[in-house]
């Protein structure tokens, strides 16, 4: 459904003028570019039929450390498989509003690099991304594909040591490093620009206190009761909202 004129020039008018935006995707915006709800109530039971174990215990600290064999498996079938799926049109939009310098940063918790595939440049990954690994012992780097093209646990050309993924597992604290770097980022925005998630999130409860702007814009699919707390919802798809923004402000400019 279309957003009606008045929304479309409001929001264009904020990200026209402001100084500093930063945008919080969230996992709407995976879920747009087709890649799977992990923790969707089908998948997971599917995932625990499968593999024995429910996706919090294979994706944990723990399970990596003593079941690697298995934890490379799951890694391989279930998080590295999806990668054939390209960045989907909200991502591409993203970079062009990059470009453009209607978006300042760009702060996900997800671990795809759907925004750096697509071209952004200025992200941070919160919880790291499967495109980077490294030997735990050596600190030798390897690319995605030497994860995903192993068929037993990954070792180390160096030293035999098995690779470790650089994304946060559960059981692992962020890097505080990582936090304050987009806590920085948040405190600076004029317009906090949060797409694909909601407001009570682990990303949004992680961050927005450290916003101090007055122009939080919210665009998601789903209305929740935290949408109270936006200064500007908007309850519909990122990727067709950015489309039709991008569309507006292009058309407008062209006039």
């Amino acid at each position: 459904m279309a957003l009606e004129k008045k929304v479309l020039e409001k929001l264009a008018e904020i990200l026209e003028n402001s100084k500093y935006t930063v945008v919080l995707s969230g996992y709407g915006m995976i879920i747009e570019s087709g890649y799977p709800a992990l923790r969707d109530g089908d998948i997971s039971y599917d995932i625990e039929q499968k593999y024995g174990y429910s996706l919090e215990e294979l994706l944990h600290s723990s399970f990596y450390s003593t079941r690697k064999e298995l934890f490379f498996d799951f890694y391989r079938n279930e998080i590295l498989k999806p990668l054939d799926i390209p960045p989907g049109k909200g991502f591409q939009i993203l970079k062009e509003m990059e470009d453009e310098g209607l978006v300042g940063q760009i702060i996900t918790r997800r671990i795809f690099g759907l925004p750096q595939r697509a071209g952004c440049k200025n992200v941070i990954n919160l919880h790291g991304s499967v495109y980077n690994n490294h030997c735990p012992h050596c600190g030798k780097a390897y690319p995605m594909e030497y994860i995903r093209d192993s068929t037993k646990v990954p070792l180390c050309e160096v030293c035999n040591t098995p690779i470790k993924p650089d994304i946060v597992l559960f059981g692992e604290q962020v890097d505080n490093s990582v936090i304050t770097r987009a806590a920085e980022e948040v405190s600076k925005a004029d317009v906090l620009l949060v797409l694909g998630t909601k407001l009570s999130s682990a990303l949004c409860r992680q961050l927005t206190g450290y916003y101090e702007g007055s122009k939080l814009i919210l665009i998601t699919l789903y209305p929740h009761y935290s949408d109270k707390l936006a200064d500007m919802v908007i309850n519909q798809r990122v990727d067709d909202t950015l489309e039709e923004l991008i569309t507006y402000m292009k058309k407008k400019r062209n006039d």
